[in-house]
């Protein structure tokens, strides 16, 4: 079995300042580093001032172009990886049907008046009701995901095996993986396809922004105040699981209200045990075999509605 990463880390989104260079070098991390850039589509090889600011030699895996490469050359799986993917949409259509009937159901029983004990209880209730359709979904998708493995086989198939042994010679020579942000959803598709979790043997992995939430166990799509109208924070699918018990919320300069006290105590119960963590730009949080050892920056949304720097946290 491949060997875990004895280190691996959550940034804020990165404008290629000091941060994501100075952790690599502050984990002894000199190179080579694997770069995933898969969430960027087809700007995926636009990645000269990534290389420019880790200062250290770099191969691109360019997972997005492989993905691209084997979908057009074998029809089958090209039918089946577009078929599984509208089946994931309708899925999530319909379970963000249903979480919005919950969360405003949550937040008609919260202005209710009622004895304290009756409000605790029906509010109570309908967290859990949240919580089991969050639960209920993440199942959906996973039952469809074994579906496509089962029936497919993908990594039997010749094409996919040989690009799996190019990227395992490649990863052997690397002491670090890096994973950028973009698209969550593209990337996270091209890492299942080609099995990266299972080729990581013991490089320490970086992940920032949409690249940090693909290395969690459980990736939470969120938006506070979309151009669109209220939002709803929802589970779109399983991460790798190589940060387990946190829920990452990247971005929240900008797509968090972390003033208001209600949406922050239901994020972060209905998340509950797992920790809500805002990592805004320039922030990191560094995990050592399950354990979160470093934090900078990173803010913890508590159950009270209150938000606390993430380092502070009582022990």
């Amino acid at each position: 079995m491949p060997a875990p990463p004895p280190y691996a880390v959550l940034l804020g989104a990165q404008r290629f300042d000091s941060t994501l260079g100075s952790v690599v070098r502050e984990l002894d991390c000199t190179g080579p580093v694997a770069l995933i850039t898969a969430g960027w589509r087809d700007r995926e090889d636009d990645d000269e001032a990534l290389r420019t600011h880790l200062a250290c030699e770099t191969v691109n895996l360019r997972l997005y172009h492989r993905a691209q490469e084997v979908l057009a050359a074998d029809p089958e799986l090209s039918r089946a990886h577009r078929a599984k993917q509208i089946k994931l949409r309708h899925k999530q259509d319909f379970y963000r049907i249903r979480l919005e009937h919950e969360l405003a159901a949550n937040h008609v029983i919260r202005q209710r008046r009622a004895p304290p004990e009756v409000l605790e209880e029906e509010e109570g209730a309908s967290v859990a009701a949240i919580r089991a359709l969050d639960a209920y979904h993440l199942a959906q998708c996973q039952r469809v995901h074994v579906e496509f493995e089962e029936a497919l086989r993908p990594s039997e198939r010749p094409m996919i095996q040989a690009h799996r042994e190019q990227l395992r010679e490649a990863l052997a020579g690397c002491s670090a993986i890096a994973i950028a942000g973009g698209h969550v959803a593209s990337m996270l598709n091209r890492l299942r396809l080609f099995g990266v979790r299972e080729l990581i043997d013991g490089q320490v992995v970086f992940g920032w922004a949409g690249g940090g939430m693909v290395i969690t166990e459980r990736i939470v799509l969120f938006h506070d105040s979309p151009a669109q109208g209220p939002g709803a924070s929802e589970v779109l699918d399983e991460g790798l699981g190589l940060v387990r018990g946190v829920v990452m919320l990247p971005h929240p300069e900008t797509r968090l209200r972390l003033d208001d006290a209600e949406r922050v105590s239901l994020l972060a119960r209905r998340f509950d045990p797992a920790k809500c963590l805002a990592l805004p730009e320039g922030a990191h949080v560094t995990d050592c075999e399950g354990s979160l050892v470093r934090s900078s920056g990173a803010t913890w949304l508590r159950h009270d509605g209150s938000c606390a720097p993430f380092e502070e946290q009582p022990s």
